[in-house]
């Protein structure tokens, strides 16, 4: 919820301790949703591009979508800026308890964080392992370090406690990955 006084906005989270099984997704948004505004960042979920075909249509209160098809693969969930740089970012779940199979994330999409990071933006993933109640960040140069080193077709959660960095449940923000990124890339350290 947004309260507009004078100039200045303020942010209250409905999330509460009810809500734990919310979704990745849903976390990320209330998440992105804080960022935003408090003006730390902006993060937005990008749209899947669809091409839609055929259309019924009787009159413009009443349009259904009756047919369409995905016009080109999409790249990664959400991306924006954050202290200047480029963010860019896929977001994942996963039910397994001990590894994350690497079929949920599409080539095209390692692909499109790889060249993200070549050119001067921060790429990642960001992981949660529902049933164990944990949530990673993994860089995207640690995944290509992985996927050079071996051909495994999935990350143990172990690999994750090791490389990753475990984002903490809190209540405002949801999942804050931000103080992650701050660590990692504003603050002098090394991945």
């Amino acid at each position: 919820m947004t309260k507009i006084i004078g100039a200045r906005t303020s942010f209250k989270n409905v999330n509460t301790y009810a809500n734990r099984g919310m979704t990745l997704e849903a976390d990320l948004k209330a998440s992105n949703d804080y960022y935003l505004v408090n003006d730390k960042a902006i993060i937005y979920k990008k749209p899947t591009p669809i091409t839609i075909s055929k259309v019924n249509y009787p009159s413009r209160s009443e349009a259904v979508i009756k047919e369409g098809y995905f016009k080109t693969p999409s790249t990664t969930d959400y991306n924006g800026i954050y202290k200047g740089k480029y963010i860019d970012f896929e977001a994942k779940e996963t039910k397994l308890k001990t590894s994350f199979p690497l079929y949920n994330i599409h080539p095209h999409q390692i692909e499109h964080l790889a060249h993200i990071y070549r050119h001067g933006g921060i790429g990642f993933l960001i992981v949660r392992f529902t049933v164990i109640n944990k949530t990673f960040l993994l860089p995207i140069e640690t995944l290509l370090n992985f996927l050079k080193e071996t051909s495994r077709k999935s990350i143990p959660l172990s690999y994750f406690e090791k490389n990753g960095y475990i984002i903490k449940d809190k209540y405002n923000p949801r999942v804050d990955y931000l103080s992650i990124l701050d660590e990692l890339y504003f603050n002098g350290g090394n991945i």
